[in-house]
This record gives C-alpha cells, structure tokens and sequence, in this order.
C-alpha cells in the first residue's frame, strides 16, 4: 500500500476516533465513499443475507457495522486497511443526526433552495456542524427528537437537497476520497449538533396520506392572507408576503389573490416591482407559472 494510502487510513482512523469520543457511530469508508468492508454474504444464494444487519457476528453490513466502542473501531479499521475515511451513522442515539446535504453537482442552487423553503415555512437553520465537500457542497448537522424517524431522500425537499436519515451515512470531516478532502467549516468543528427546526422536521417526513377536498375558496382564507401581509412589520414584510403568496398558490387561489396581495404589499411599503418579484418567486417554488 502506497505510503499515502497509510497515511490517510491513519489519520481516518484517528479522526474516526475522535467523532467516536462525541457520541457519534463510525464505520470505515473506501475512497468512493462507500463501507470498506464487503458484505460477508455477497455470495449467498438466499436472500436471507439481505436481511442480517450483522446478527451473524461478521463486519460488512454498511452503516449497521457503525460503533463507538474504540476496540470494535480499530478491529473494523484494521480489516480494512484500505479506508481512508469514515461515515457517520445518522439516526442514532444520542443525536439522531440528520444530515442535510446541499449538493452542487446538479446544476441548481441548492443553498438558495433551502434559503427559500425557509422563508416559505418560516424557519431559520440554527448555527451548527457544517461539513464542506471537495466538490464544493456542504453538509449540515442537525439533530431530532427521540420520538421521530426521519428516513433518507435524495431531492424530495427541493432539487440539490439530499437528507440522510435513519439508515443513512455521512462521510466524516478528515476523510480522504477520490474527488478530494471533507472539512469542517472553520469555527463549526467542535459545535454541538443543533436541534432540527420543528417546520424543517415536518417537511422532512412523509405527509400522510390524505384526501384533498379540491381548491378552496377565496373567500375567509383569502382574506387571512392578505390580513396577514398588511399586518407585517418593516423587516417582515418580504417574508410575510412570501409566505401568503406560496399559501395561495397551494390553495388554488393564487391568481385570484394576485391583485390583492400587491395592494396589502404597497400598504407596508414595499414597492409594485418588489411585491411582483416575491410572488413570482412563490409561484415558481409551488410550481406554477407566475
């Protein structure tokens, strides 16, 4: 093995280590980001392997090899001496991290993304782990509550926006891969994971399954709305009529509002091109044509 190679296993070991010490479960990871470690029943011809999440005793079961007891990391380490790097199971005790991955490699703005869903439902992303991708990206640490599942997705919350769940991995700041180094963001690396807003944790898990009794009127609801937008105060008033705006849309009231809401806008003080720009911006997030 090139000295290199060494060199980044022992430092992947050593940072596995550390992220161990903070509560956080770690597995080896190859070069390509993916387990080191083979499955140890890849040449079985039953399906019953499928379902061993390491009950048989043997390292390569992905994520569920995942520990802190520093004796089974090394061990894990030590069978794959080719690692150079390490993942993070999300979904466990005692975080229950949630990582939210803004990708780059798609073409889209993923944080901008994120910046909009924020202003739509109201939440800010709270000071926290952030973790920087060699191709540019970053991912988020965010923690959830013990009583809530949150499962992995790739691009449900917005285009560029992967969330890795229960089940799921985030490749560890110090691990080397072939596209390059993961880094903490400078100041973020000894944070404590920051408790998940409450509105992002609802668009994370899946709505259930219900009937929609069809547009709503735009009777009361839409004269809520547009209350809401007159009362905002200076610093709101974007936000505010951002909100209303996606509310609208989603309500099938959106055009028949459209003449309104600007009129609520002008009276806080924004101007006729800004109250435009706003609601444009939320019919294009809910996915109609401004």
């Amino acid at each position: 093995m090139a000295t290199t190679d060494r060199q980044a296993t022992t430092l992947a070991l050593a940072h596995a280590l550390s992220a161990a010490e903070r509560g956080l479960a770690v597995l080896p990871l190859s070069r390509t980001k993916l387990p080191a470690l083979r499955s140890p029943h890849r040449d079985d011809p039953a399906p019953a392997g499928a379902r061993c999440h390491g009950a048989c005793g043997r390292f390569g079961h992905g994520v569920y090899d995942a520990s802190t007891d520093p004796v089974r990391i090394r061990e894990l380490f030590a069978a794959a001496p080719w690692a150079t790097g390490y993942g993070i199971a999300c979904g466990l005790p005692p975080y229950r991290l949630i990582g939210v991955d803004l990708d780059t490699k798609t073409g889209t703005d993923s944080s901008a993304a994120l910046r909009e869903l924020a202003l739509r439902h109201l939440f800010t992303i709270p000071e926290t782990v952030v973790v920087l991708t060699p191709s540019g990206g970053r991912h988020l640490w965010l923690t959830g509550p013990p009583d809530t599942v949150v499962p992995n997705s790739a691009g449900r919350l917005a285009p560029g926006i992967d969330i890795r769940g229960a089940g799921g991995y985030l490749v560890g700041p110090g691990s080397r891969t072939d596209h390059g180094l993961y880094t903490a963001a400078p100041g973020t690396a000894h944070l404590t994971p920051a408790p998940c807003p409450p509105a992002l944790l609802r668009l994370l898990l899946p709505p259930p399954r219900t009937a929609h009794p069809g547009p709503a009127p735009a009777g009361d609801h839409g004269r809520g709305l547009v209350h809401f937008v007159l009362t905002a105060h200076e610093g709101q008033r974007n936000t505010r009529l951002f909100w209303a705006a996606c509310r609208a849309y989603e309500n099938g009231i959106g055009p028949a509002l459209l003449a309104p809401l600007i009129e609520a806008a002008l009276g806080t003080g924004l101007t006729e091109h800004e109250a435009r720009a706003t609601i444009a911006s939320a019919a294009r997030m809910t996915g109609h044509r401004p």
